[in-house]
C-alpha cells in the first residue's frame, strides 16, 4: 500500500510561514477492500511507466526544461505532472526528485510568463496556460522548499486571475462560461476549456480564491457542448450521447466525449446524466490507436472512466493498458501515429501515456474523487 503526501498539512504551513514546511510528512491511507484492490498496479504497467519516466529524464535540458519540441513551458508542465503522478517528489535526493525540482524551477522563471499568463512566451496560448496552471495547483505544497512553494503560490495568483478574466469576456450565449485560444477570445471550445476547468477546480481544492459562479458557468458551457439538447433540469433528450468540440455541433468524438465527461466530474457532477451518457457512449465507441489525437483523448478517457466506476472503469483500465503498452518503443517513450499529434513530440506523448497509465497510482489530487 502506498503512502500519500499530506498536501493539506503543507498548505497550512505555507499560509502560516512555518519553517517546518521544509520537511515533508507522509500519512498512511487505509480504505475498503475495493479501494485497496484498486491500488494494485500490474507489474507490466509498473515496468512500462518506469521506462517512460526514464525516457522523460533523458529529455531534460541544462536549463531544466523537459521538452523536445516547441511550447516548452506547457510540455515541461505535462512532464512534471507525469513525474508527480507516479510519486516523484521535488528535491527528495533521488534522480527523479532532482529532475522534478529543476523542471519546476524552469517553469517558474519570470521570463516564462507575461504578467500572470503562461501561454504567450512559449506560444502555447490558453492551452499551455491551463496545463501549467493545473500543474502548479497540483504540486502546490509539494515543492522542494518553502521558497519554491511560495513562488508557486505567487505565480498561481496571477494565473488564476487571468483564467477568470478570460471566462468573463462577453460571448454569445452558448459560448459563455468557456475559453478559447487567447485570453481575449469571444468564443469557446471544449478542448481549451477543460484545462481551465481542471485548473480552477484544483485551485479551489487548494483553498485558493475561485468564485463558485465560475464553476457554475463552466458547467453551463459543458451542458451546451453535449451533443443532445439538455433541458432546464440538466437532462439530455438522448441519454446515451457525447460531447463536441464546440456547442451546436451534434457529432460526438472520442476525445471530446472523454474530455467533457472528465470536465463534468472535475466540477463535482459525478452523478450527472451527461457523465453516465458519455460513459455509455464511450463503451460503445472504444478508443483505437489511430484515433485523431489519441494520446490526448486517452488522458481524459483513463481518468474519466476510472471516476465513473463499474464496467466503465474496468473496460478503460484494460483498454488503456492494452493500447498503450503495445505501442511503447524499445527506448521507453511513446510517439503518436497521428500526423498532427506527432508534431508535439515524444515528451508530450510520453507524459500523457504515463498520466493515463498512472491514474491508479493515486498520487495527484486531481485523480481523487
Amino acid at each position: 500500500m502506498k503512502n500519500q503526501f499530506s498536501r493539506r498539512w503543507m498548505l497550512s504551513l505555507i499560509a502560516s510561514g512555518s519553517a517546518a514546511a521544509a520537511a515533508a510528512p507522509f500519512r498512511s491511507t487505509v480504505g475498503t477492500a475495493e479501494e485497496l484492490a484498486d491500488l494494485l498496479v500490474p507489474d507490466a504497467v509498473d515496468h512500462a511507466v518506469d521506462r517512460g519516466v526514464e525516457a522523460l529524464l533523458r529529455q531534460q535540458s541544462d536549463d531544466g526544461s523537459i521538452a523536445d519540441r516547441s511550447n516548452a513551458t506547457a510540455i515541461t508542465s505535462l512532464a512534471i505532472m507525469a513525474l508527480s503522478c507516479v510519486g516523484a517528489v521535488a528535491g527528495d535526493g533521488t534522480d527523479r526528485g532532482r529532475a522534478l525540482d529543476r523542471a519546476l524551477e524552469y517553469v517558474l522563471l519570470p521570463r516564462n510568463r507575461t504578467g500572470g499568463y503562461f501561454g504567450r512566451q512559449d506560444g502555447s496560448r490558453m492551452y499551455g496556460h491551463g496545463i501549467t496552471t493545473l500543474m502548479l495547483t497540483e504540486v502546490l505544497g509539494m515543492g522542494s522548499s518553502i521558497d519554491q512553494n511560495e513562488r508557486i503560490h505567487a505565480a498561481l495568483a496571477g494565473a488564476i486571475e487571468l483564467i477568470l478574466k478570460s471566462q468573463a469576456v462577453a460571448k454569445p450565449r452558448n459560448m459563455q462560461g468557456g475559453w478559447r485560444y487567447t485570453p481575449e477570445a469571444r468564443d469557446s471550445d471544449l478542448s481549451v476549456s477543460i484545462w481551465q476547468v481542471m485548473a480552477l477546480r484544483s485551485a479551489k481544492n487548494d483553498g485558493l480564491r475561485v468564485p463558485a459562479d465560475a464553476i457554475e458557468k463552466a458547467i453551463s458551457y459543458l451542458e451546451n457542448s453535449f451533443t443532445s439538447p439538455v433541458n432546464s433540469e440538466g437532462i439530455p433528450r438522448e441519454p446515451v450521447n457525447g460531447f463536441a468540440y464546440m456547442p451546436g455541433t451534434y457529432s460526438p468524438t472520442f476525445t471530446m466525449t472523454a474530455a467533457g465527461m472528465l470536465a463534468m466530474q472535475t466540477c463535482g457532477r459525478y452523478d450527472s446524466p451527461l457523465v453516465a451518457g458519455a460513459a455509455k457512449w464511450l463503451l460503445d465507441h472504444p478508443p483505437r490507436n489511430n484515433d485523431r489525437f489519441f494520446f490526448y483523448g486517452m488522458y481524459y478517457y483513463a481518468q474519466g472512466m476510472h471516476q465513473a466506476g463499474g464496467e466503465a472503469a474496468e473496460t478503460a483500465t484494460r483498454l488503456t493498458r492494452e493500447l498503450l503498452l503495445r505501442i511503447q518503443t524499445r527506448a521507453g517513450h511513446w510517439v503518436s501515429e497521428d500526423g498532427e499529434e506527432r508534431n508535439f513530440g515524444i515528451v508530450y506523448a510520453t507524459s500523457l501515456a504515463i498520466l493515463s497509465l498512472g491514474v491508479r497510482y493515486h498520487y495527484l489530487p486531481i485523480y481523487q474523487r
